[in-house]
């Protein structure tokens, strides 16, 4: 009688050790290596330049576009300013202050200067007080025909600023449709000069601006909590304390914004102030145009055009600051 096979499951060699297993080797991203502070640090290292390097990328187009566009022709429109007058070669290497000097002794261009300032602050007012209200109604309302007010507010920007100086020459003139209106009603007895004044450029331009000042506030207005205003009325506050310590301070952001962009459209104007003003008043992007293109004197021209970049950034910036500062002023209180 044979003997029974032997288990096919056990070890030939009657040993019954169970075979060693090879120790696991610390795996880098395991909790305990990343659980380090120096594996910490190199992951947040690592985050930090994919991020800069993500952000970079994405800001090198448009930071190309403006060294291009701004910054390199802003340099040599500088270099343009020291440079001598000839009037065969336009203008001769040089470096000379003499045109600098020239501009803050001349009675005529420190005019010119004055009467844009107070041209574009006049507009920026005017299109604060006219759009602010248009910008809150637009915000609030839940209309249906919300889209079509906007592409209302929209639709002269597609239009240029020539065509709609053009408009308005028809509209102000001898002839035009206020002075047929004055007529007719009685105001005046015989047609009142419009066209050609410092009132046709104030009317031209603020009208250029309002959409602008317009969509600005409505975006900010848009994402304020107007529950806060009505809590304010609930509590007794009348609209005028409503307006005043409520919605403006909380709009104050979108006011800085649309103040500092309308002023800015404004202190550049050429198309209105050239078509409506004529020679009863002169501004300065008309007056940088006629040196440069007219006389030739493009040195002088570079100095008009540096004052003119120095004084509206100044300007817009103050107010954009006196605002945000109002604003900061009013939230702590």
């Amino acid at each position: 009688m044979s003997a029974a096979p032997p288990d096919s499951g056990a070890p030939l060699g009657g040993s019954h050790e169970a075979p060693h297993e090879a120790p696991h080797e610390a795996r880098l991203d395991s909790p305990l290596v990343n659980s380090s502070p120096t594996a910490t640090r190199a992951t947040g290292l690592a985050r930090t330049v994919r991020g800069a390097f993500t952000g970079g990328s994405l800001v090198a187009p448009a930071t190309l576009v403006v060294l291009l566009v701004i910054v390199l022709p802003g340099l040599q429109l500088i270099r343009y300013s020291f440079n001598r007058f000839d009037p065969v070669e336009m203008m001769s290497a040089a470096t000379t202050g003499a045109n600098y000097v020239k501009f803050f002794t001349d009675p005529y261009y420190l005019t010119v200067l004055w009467t844009t300032i107070k041209v574009a602050s006049l507009c920026t007012a005017l299109a604060l007080v006219f759009g602010f209200p248009v910008a809150y109604v637009l915000a609030r309302t839940q209309s249906r025909f919300k889209s079509l007010l906007v592409m209302l507010l929209v639709f002269p920007l597609l239009v240029g600023n020539v065509v709609r100086a053009a408009g308005w020459m028809v509209m102000l003139g001898n002839a035009g449709f206020v002075n047929s209106l004055l007529v007719s009603l009685g105001i005046v007895a015989e047609p009142v000069r419009l066209l050609y004044t410092p009132f046709a450029v104030v009317v031209g331009t603020t009208a250029v601006v309002l959409p602008y000042m317009i969509l600005t506030l409505q975006s900010v207005l848009e994402g304020m909590d107007f529950s806060v205003e009505e809590a304010a009325r609930n509590l007794g506050a009348t609209f005028r304390q409503t307006l005043t310590r409520v919605i403006l301070p909380m709009a104050a952001p979108g006011i800085a914004a649309g103040t500092m962009l309308v002023f800015i459209l404004c202190m550049n104007a050429y198309a209105t102030p050239v078509l409506l003003g004529g020679t009863g008043i002169t501004m300065m992007t008309p007056a940088i145009y006629d040196q440069i293109a007219k006389a030739n004197n493009w040195p002088f021209g570079a100095v008009l055009s540096i004052v003119s970049m120095v004084v509206t950034f100044a300007l817009a910036i103050a107010s954009h600051w006196l605002i945000q500062r109002r604003y900061a002023k009013t939230m702590m209180t």
